[in-house]
């Protein structure tokens, strides 16, 4: 059985997280993915924090296995010539220059799409491609601060902080996937490409629309986590036990008398506020107060097991150690252990996407610099003495 996405080809011309997140799950689903990166520069991803031991960078391995790395100097004539000729066998190109950046290098949508009518020709960006400060450069923590998130993290009497993830990166390469994707599917009924644009901080707001929806609606701010969600006024949030911490996901009204056995409190039935769907902030505050001194009495692994005899909605806070070694997350092949040509039997992230009929796949190596330069230009059909003039014109 072949991939969804076989037979599709794709420019990456992106960098760092954002865009190689993208261009890595279209890998997994089957994609032909073609890294472009800059002559003896490549990737920024390339240099981060890279572990000395693997010579590579996880940020790089994580957004890149699976892809073949073509060095090519897109400013200059002969890059950009070489370019367009494969633009025209491609289906999708990616970026997330700053907007503009590809129009400088005479590359922007209209000139690609005047070559290949049915180029996909998606880009990311901080802000979006409209407005008066759409050419302002930006990455994850900036993306998270002015998409709001990091206000609503912490206490309210905490410091700020932002999410331990690259979540704005994440998101905007998510909704890249799905806006190439689209296009793909809408290209199948006219036979059209199109231009698709997103950015991070259109992905921080989807990504909140609930709390943004209750700004728009009531005039009020949802506010800080405080240990929990602003707009759930349950027993919803995250709870000291005696040795770590408990994650609650709220206690509907069927569930409320076995919480009740697990903690070993049915006093508190008793109270016709608890255990129901509808409450209030106060009630919420009540519970929080009640719950943090009840969990505090006993380790994680005693709560977890009482409270999974009850069928609750809950989990262990857990570390990447404890996750990793847990053999549901190799069953869905979250984690998989593979054999990589230099490193041995070694231990990745796989895809979270299961597929029945085309099944998705993992990238195992992240390409080195250039590593498939003259292997993709020859399928694509030049020839070595075209390929020797680039690369005596300085454009490989």
């Amino acid at each position: 059985m072949s991939s969804a996405l076989h037979g599709i080809r794709v420019l990456d011309l992106s960098t760092l997280v954002q865009g190689p997140q993208a261009a890595a799950l279209l890998h997994d689903l089957g994609a032909d993915v073609i890294k472009i990166e800059l002559p003896g520069v490549g990737d920024v991803g390339r240099h981060v924090a890279p572990i000395p031991e693997r010579g590579q960078s996880a940020v790089f391995v994580a957004n890149n296995r699976g892809k073949r790395s073509v060095t090519l100097d897109l400013r200059t004539p002969g890059g950009q010539a070489a370019l367009e000729r494969l633009v025209a066998q491609a289906d999708v190109l990616l970026s997330n220059f700053k907007p503009g950046t590809l129009d400088e290098w005479g590359l922007g949508y209209d000139h690609l799409a005047a070559i290949n009518p049915r180029l996909i020709w998606a880009a990311g960006s901080f802000l979006g491609p409209h407005g008066l400060d759409a050419a302002r450069e930006g990455a994850d923590m900036v993306g998270q601060a002015y998409g709001g998130i990091i206000s609503a993290n912490g206490l309210d009497d905490g410091p700020l902080t932002p999410v331990g993830a690259l979540v704005a990166d994440h998101c905007g390469s998510q909704n890249l996937c799905n806006g190439i994707l689209a296009a793909l599917f809408a290209r199948e009924r006219t036979g059209r490409g199109q231009r698709v644009d997103v950015s991070l901080v259109g992905g921080q707001i989807w990504m909140q629309a609930s709390e943004y929806t209750h700004y728009l609606l009531s005039g009020t701010e949802a506010g800080r986590a405080n240990g929990g969600h602003p707009l759930v006024y349950a027993l919803y949030g995250i709870f000291a036990t005696l040795d770590g911490y408990l994650a609650i996901a709220g206690c509907p009204e069927h569930l409320w008398p076995g919480m009740l056995r697990a903690v070993e409190r049915p006093d508190l039935a008793d109270n016709p506020r608890f255990g129901v769907h509808l409450s209030t902030p106060e009630v919420k505050a009540e519970l929080r107060e009640v719950f943090s001194e009840i969990f505090a009495t006993r380790t994680t692994a005693e709560w977890s097991e009482r409270l999974a005899a009850e069928g609750q909605r809950f989990a262990p806070v857990r570390g990447h150690a404890e996750v990793v070694a847990d053999p549901q997350m190799a069953a869905n092949n979250y984690i998989v252990e593979v054999e990589h040509p230099q490193w041995g039997s070694t231990k990745l992230v796989g895809c979270p996407i299961t597929m029945s009929d085309t099944p998705t796949r993992w990238g195992v190596e992240a390409p080195e610099l250039g590593q498939h330069t003259e292997e993709v230009l020859v399928e694509f059909g030049f020839s070595w003495d075209e390929i020797g003039e680039l690369r005596d014109e300085g454009a490989l």
